[in-house]
């Protein structure tokens, strides 16, 4: 009798230690009429976010400050090591490219000077893509390199934010191609990305600097003049004045919201969860 007790003890321990470990319902905000984010996903990691766009799936993990080698230390500053994982297969010289930009880019972002001698780590899997159909020998092939930052980027920030690390800004990015014709066409499909004549991804902080500004393709100074000015209309909020309401997300409307605002919009869900114990 004793011996069951004890063995109905361990279970129920081991019972409520697994229970710490798996994350809670987390809610899925749809912030445009293409964009899913889930916060949170992931119970084991000190920050986590999925991020779906424009037929893109990533899954954005952050662990530290953790201890860092003696080799990668930096005295006043934190080391920050993006690691990217395809849909399947490993990563190539593509991956390392875009690791790289990501880094410097997100070394804006962190505050990195508040963790010195630390490593922030930072780990992105591609779940879905938008031309997996044209994958061959069940490995991932892509037209363009820029195509999949902007997910990236977005996926990235997200789950800085849920974690607690001090930033010192955020951030949002987009993609936009052009036409032979010279039309411009923000989060293009597929197949018109094969077909452009232009590339470009620019990221904007909240500031309003512009942190990324990768292009590829065919352009002129004047096609890159109408490129920033749409990217910054579809990225940040022009009139700081204006608040950010829910409805002004979940309606039609949202097909004008800047990302900025969504990404206001998924802050101010996540601190009212947070806080939501004060209200009991």
């Amino acid at each position: 009798m004793r011996g069951g007790a004890r063995r109905g003890a361990m279970r129920n321990a081991k019972a409520a230690v697994s229970s710490f470990f798996e994350p809670a319902e987390i809610p899925t905000l749809q912030t445009s009429m293409t964009e899913d984010v889930t916060l949170s996903p992931l119970g084991r990691a000190d920050g986590s976010a999925s991020y779906a766009n424009n037929g893109y799936s990533v899954i954005a993990a952050v662990n530290g400050p953790v201890e860092v080698q003696r080799r990668d230390e930096i005295p006043e500053e934190s080391a920050i090591d993006v690691v990217l994982r395809p849909v399947s297969g490993v990563g190539g010289v593509r991956e390392r490219h875009l690791e790289s930009v990501i880094e410097k880019t997100l070394r804006q972002v962190i505050l990195v000077s508040a963790h010195p001698r630390t490593l922030i780590q930072i780990t992105l899997q591609v779940v879905a893509s938008s031309d997996d159909s044209k994958a061959s020998n069940g490995l991932h092939q892509s037209a363009s390199n820029l195509s999949l930052l902007p997910t990236l980027l977005q996926s990235s920030i997200l789950a800085l934010l849920s974690t607690s690390l001090p930033l010192t800004m955020t951030l949002t990015s987009t993609l936009i191609a052009v036409s032979w014709s010279g039309e411009l066409i923000f989060d293009p499909a597929a197949r018109i990305v094969e077909k452009a004549a232009s590339l470009h991804v620019l990221a904007f902080s909240s500031l309003g600097d512009l942190l990324v500004a990768e292009s590829e393709g065919t352009f002129d100074m004047d096609i890159w003049d109408q490129v920033y000015a749409m990217a910054e209309k579809h990225c940040r909020t022009l009139d700081p004045g204006a608040p950010a309401h829910v409805a002004d997300v979940d309606m039609e409307s949202s097909k004008s919201a800047s990302l900025e605002d969504s990404l206001k919009i998924i802050i101010e869900g996540k601190a009212a969860r947070e806080y939501r114990w004060k209200e009991s």
